[in-house]
Formats: C-alpha cells, sequence, structure tokens
C-alpha cells in the first residue's frame, strides 16, 4: 500500500499538533493543498506519557479523508500494540505503526496489521540502535527512525538523527520507506531526503503557522 501512497517523497502532517476545534476544517484545507498522508498520534500514558487520541476521534476524520483520497497513518505509541490494531482497523485507519521497543515478536504484529487489512509500520527511538530495529523490519511497509523522543509535539530535531537515517536506509534497501518523525521543517527536510528518508512527518512545521496549508505547500517546495 505505500508504495501506491508515496510519490516521490512525501510530507506527512501530524494531527498531533492540529487544532481540534477545527480539526475537520485543517484536514479539510491540507487535502486541497495536496496532502494525502496523515500522520496520527496514538499516546497510552505508559509508553509515552500523555495519553493522546483515539479510534473515536479517528473516525470522525476518516470519511473525509478517504472520499479525497488521503490515508491515515496511526502511529500507535503503545504497549502491547497488537490488542489495539483491531479497533484502529474497524475505526478505518490505513496503516499502523508500532514500536520495536514494545514488540517482542515485530514480524507476528506486522502479520496482524495485515490480517485486518492495513500496512505495518515499525519505529524506533532515538536510543534504539539502527541496526537492531532495521533487522526487525522485514515483513514491514516503512521504518520510522524517531528524531525526537516520542510523546510531545513541538521538540527539536536530534541533530544525530541524519545519520541514523543514512544508515537505516543503507540497512533496508530501497523497497522499504523510511520515515522521519520529529523536528522535521524546512531547513533540515532536504537533508533528511538526500540522507534517504520518503516521507516526513511534520508537526508545527505545518500547524505552527497561521497558514496550514502554505507551510504545508512551502515545506513540499522544500525537498521538491
Amino acid at each position: 500500500m505505500w508504495r501506491e501512497w508515496v510519490r516521490k517523497v512525501e510530507v506527512e502532517p501530524s494531527l498531533y499538533a492540529a487544532d481540534f476545534a477545527r480539526l475537520g476544517e485543517q484536514v479539510d484545507a491540507l487535502l486541497g493543498a495536496g496532502a494525502r498522508i496523515f500522520h496520527f498520534d496514538v499516546g497510552d500514558g505508559h509508553f509515552v506519557e500523555p495519553v493522546t487520541i483515539g479510534p473515536v476521534v479517528l473516525r470522525s476524520i476518516a470519511g473525509l479523508v478517504h472520499e479525497r483520497g488521503g490515508v491515515l497513518d496511526c502511529h500507535l505509541m503503545v504497549e502491547n500494540p497488537e490488542r489495539h490494531i483491531r479497533q484502529f482497523a474497524e475505526a478505518d485507519a490505513d496503516s499502523v505503526t508500532v514500536h520495536y521497543e514494545v514488540c517482542e515478536n515485530p514480524a507476528s504484529v506486522a502479520a496482524l496489521a495485515r490480517e485486518h487489512g492495513l500496512a505495518a509500520g515499525l519505529a524506533f527511538n532515538p536510543d534504539t540502535a539502527v541496526g537492531a530495529a532495521a533487522a526487525a523490519a522485514e515483513g514491514f511497509d516503512v521504518v520510522t527512525c524517531m528524531s525526537v523522543h516520542p510523546g510531545y509535539s513541538g521538540q527539536s530535531f536530534i541533530p544525530e538523527s541524519l545519520e541514523r537515517v543514512r544508515a537505516l536506509r543503507e540497512l533496508v534497501g530501497a523497497d522499504v520507506h523510511v520515515q522521519v518523525d520529529g523536528g522535521v521543517g524546512p531547513g533540515n527536510a532536504p537533508d533528511l531526503v538526500e540522507a534517504g528518508a520518503t516521507v516526513l512527518v511534520a508537526a508545527s512545521a505545518i500547524f505552527g503557522h497561521e497558514d496550514v496549508p502554505g507551510a504545508y505547500r512551502d515545506l513540499v517546495r522544500s525537498v521538491a
């Protein structure tokens, strides 16, 4: 599925940073600006400190996103992610990304996602060895290099992440998408793409501006 969703490089707005009083309006505006993949962060208060949004919110925007040809990429920052996959499938998710740090058997989690009609991603934290995560990525469509510690929006990009992205690309090969999540903006996006990233998750760089679709377009132009 990810092979069909990603144009040469995809900028993925992270809805965690959206104005939830205007969520549908902002999603609609971003779809109009060309956004096609939306990042939906889920925190459980255990694996990460904050409890964030869940299936009810996802379901409320899924129709709008799918009607316009978009997809929903759900980042499950949760313990025991296999317990939650069915709920997100029923709420019309398109892909779920789970964390290497909480999966005893990543391949079985990827298989479970596919049983529910979902694409599958594997994320790993800044203090996890790139090689270990890459070795566990067989069967996944996308591997996410966290460039901040997961849980909170608005953090600064960890500079060492650039070389971690480069190493990850070399290890997983050309058939797997490399996603970068955390502190991404026009200043570092071109370097991340040069290092091998094909999907860039952006939160404050988009939703931190009054002109949300304009900020999205600026970020897309930075990697065009």
